[in-house]
C-alpha cells in the first residue's frame, strides 16, 4: 500500500461537518411568481402568469418599468403603467412586489414640491417620510364624523358671504376655461395664512408654466410652507394623472388623522377622467356615455366621501376638499360635471359672462349654492348678508329689462343704483384675500346705500376709506366678528355710522383736490 487512510480523522471531519449543518440556521425557501407580458400599449401593458396577484398591487418589469394591477381576469391582469413603458417587451418578465401603491406622507412633504409617487421634483434633496400610505383608502365611517359646523374662511366675500364652505365639506368649483377657477383655488390657500390650515393642491395634467404660477404666488404668501404641491404634467403617463388625487388625499389624511385642518385641492377633475377614460380604453372596458367607463362615478365618489369632518373620538381633524371641474360652452348638463354636482356639497359657478363685463371673481350667485349653508358660517355674515343673494338676483332680473330702454319708476332705478354698488362690492383682485370684518364692514354698508352715489372709478378707495375707519375707530367690533360673535344693533349702527362719516370726509377732500 502507498499510503494508509487515517478512517479517525475522516470521521472526525464528517461529524464535524454534520454538526455544523445542523447548527446552521434554516435558509428560508424564497417563492417567486413571475409572469410575462402579452400586449403592451400606451399607458397600459396585459400581462400573464400571475395567478395570486392582488387588485392594486405593484408589479416590476425586467425593464425597470412599474405598474399597477387594475384587472384581474381569468387568464390575463390589466396593468396601469407608472411611466417608463417604452422598453417593455411583449414576453418580458414581470415580478410582484408585495405590496400595493403607497405615497410617503408626514411633515417632510410640507413645502415640496412632489409626483404622484411623492418623489421632490423641486431638487431640494430627498424626502424622508414618516411612513408609505396607500394610495386607496377606505372613507371615515359614518360614526366617525361630525357635522359640518366650522366654518373655512376663503377670504373672497362673494364665497364668504352668499356661498359659505365648512371645514369637512366638498364644494365643487365649476365653470369655463379661463374664468378664474384656479385663482379661487390659490386665494382660498393664501387666506390659511393665520388659520392653521394645512394645505395640498393637487394639479392633475398641468402645463409646467401653470404649476410655476401657483407655487410662486403659494411662495410670495408664505404658504408655501404649509403647503404640499403634487403635480403630475398633461405629458406624464395617464397612470400617473389618474393616481395623483388619491396619492394626494392619502397625505391630506394623515394630517388629519392627527387631529388637523386640512384643505385639499383638485386641479382639476375634469383631466383626471379624461386620464381614466383613456387608460379603461386601452384595457379594452366597454364605453358608455361619452365614452367613459362605467364605474367613472364611482371613481370620483369614492375620492371625494374621503373628505371628512371627523368627530371628537378621531381627534376631531377635518379634510374640506374643493375639486374643480371644466364645462363647455356653459353646459352643466355635461356628463362629468352633472355625476360631481351630485357627489359634492354644493358648486361654486363661474360665469363667462360677468368675465365679459369685468366683474372678477366672476362667481354667478344664481347658480351657485352651498348645501351646508348657513350651518358653517359666522353670525355676523349671516345678519349683515343673508339676502345678498336675494337682492343680486332682483338686479339681475332689472337689469336686463332696463335694456329695453323701459321707463323707469323711482324706486325701480334707486334698486338699479343698489344693486350697482353691491356688485362692485364683490369684486375683488386675485390674490388679495380679505379678513372677515372688513368683508362684512363692506358688503354692510354697500346694502344700506352708502356707495350708491360713488362712482364705479372711486369704489375701491372709498371701500378702503370705509374699512379702514371702521377697523381704526372701531376695534371692539371687528375684534367681535373674527371671533364668530354675533353683533348686536348697536354695533350695525355704529358700523353705518362710522362709515358714512368716513366718505363724507373722502368726498370733501376729493372736492378740494379737484378745486385746488
Amino acid at each position: 500500500m502507498t499510503g494508509a487512510v487515517d478512517l479517525h480523522g475522516v470521521a472526525v471531519a464528517v461529524t464535524g461537518l454534520i454538526d455544523d449543518l445542523v447548527g446552521a440556521p434554516a435558509r428560508s425557501v424564497r417563492i417567486e411568481e413571475v409572469g410575462t407580458v402579452l400586449r403592451v400599449g400606451s399607458g397600459v401593458a396585459e400581462v400573464g402568469g400571475l395567478r395570486h396577484v392582488v387588485a392594486d398591487e405593484l408589479v416590476m418589469f425586467r425593464s425597470g418599468a412599474v405598474g399597477v394591477v387594475s384587472d384581474l381576469a381569468q387568464d390575463r391582469l390589466g396593468v396601469v403603467l407608472l411611466g417608463g413603458g417604452g422598453a417593455i417587451r411583449v414576453g418580458e418578465e414581470v415580478r410582484r412586489s408585495g405590496r400595493v401603491a403607497s405615497v410617503p406622507v408626514g411633515d417632510a412633504l410640507l413645502g415640496r414640491v412632489v409626483d404622484a409617487l411623492g418623489r421632490p421634483l423641486d431638487d431640494l434633496g430627498e424626502i424622508v417620510p414618516e411612513r408609505l400610505a396607500p394610495i386607496e383608502g377606505p372613507a371615515p365611517a359614518i360614526l366617525d364624523r361630525a357635522a359640518v359646523s366650522r366654518p373655512l374662511a376663503t377670504g373672497i366675500k362673494a364665497i364668504d358671504a352668499a356661498v359659505p364652505i365648512g371645514r369637512g365639506q366638498r364644494e365643487l368649483i365649476i365653470g369655463d376655461r379661463q374664468t378664474g377657477k384656479t385663482s379661487i383655488a390659490v386665494d382660498a390657500i393664501l387666506n390659511q395664512k393665520e388659520s392653521g390650515v394645512y394645505c395640498v393642491y393637487c394639479a392633475i395634467g398641468q402645463r409646467g408654466d401653470a404649476v410655476a404660477r401657483v407655487i410662486s404666488a403659494l411662495k410670495a404668501g408664505n404658504m408655501l410652507d404649509r403647503t404640499v404641491v403634487m403635480a403630475v404634467g398633461g405629458e406624464e403617463a395617464p397612470g400617473l394623472n389618474f393616481m395623483a388625487p388619491y396619492a394626494a388625499t392619502s397625505v391630506a389624511e394623515h394630517f388629519m388623522a392627527q387631529g388637523r385642518d386640512v384643505l385639499i385641492i383638485y386641479d382639476d377633475l375634469t383631466r383626471h377622467a379624461r386620464a381614466y377614460r383613456e387608460l379603461s380604453l386601452l384595457l379594452r372596458r366597454p364605453p358608455g356615455r361619452e365614452a367613459y367607463p362605467g364605474d367613472i362615478f364611482y371613481v370620483h365618489a369614492r375620492l371625494l366621501e374621503r373628505a371628512a369632518q371627523l368627530g371628537a373620538a378621531r381627534g376631531g381633524g377635518s379634510l374640506t376638499a374643493l375639486p374643480i371641474v371644466e364645462t363647455q360652452a356653459e353646459n352643466l348638463t355635461a356628463y362629468i360635471p352633472t355625476n360631481l354636482i351630485s357627489i359634492t356639497d354644493g358648486q361654486i359657478y363661474l360665469s363667462p359672462r360677468l368675465v365679459q363685463k369685468g366683474q372678477f371673481p366672476a362667481i354667478d350667485l344664481g347658480k351657485s349654492v352651498s348645501r351646508v349653508g348657513g350651518k358653517a358660517q359666522a353670525p355676523a355674515y349671516r345678519q349683515v348678508a343673508g339676502d345678498i343673494r336675494i337682492v343680486m338676483s332682483q338686479f339681475d332680473e332689472l337689469e336686463t329689462f332696463a335694456r329695453f330702454g323701459t321707463r323707469l319708476d323711482t324706486a325701480t332705478r334707486a334698486q338699479l343704483v343698489r344693486g350697482r354698488s353691491v356688485r362692485a362690492a364683490l369684486r375683488q383682485p386675485e390674490r388679495q384675500p380679505m379678513p372677515s370684518a372688513r368683508q362684512i364692514t363692506i358688503l354692510f354698508c354697500a346694502l344700506q346705500g352708502l356707495f350708491d352715489d360713488i362712482a364705479v372709478e372711486y369704489f375701491d378707495d372709498a371701500a378702503h376709506a370705509v374699512a379702514a375707519a371702521v377697523e381704526t375707530d372701531l376695534g371692539a367690533i371687528t375684534q367681535r366678528i373674527a371671533d364668530g360673535a354675533k353683533l348686536s344693533e348697536t354695533d350695525l349702527a355704529s358700523l353705518v355710522d362710522r362709515g358714512r362719516r368716513a366718505l363724507d370726509r373722502l368726498v370733501t377732500g376729493t372736492i378740494e383736490d379737484a378745486n385746488a
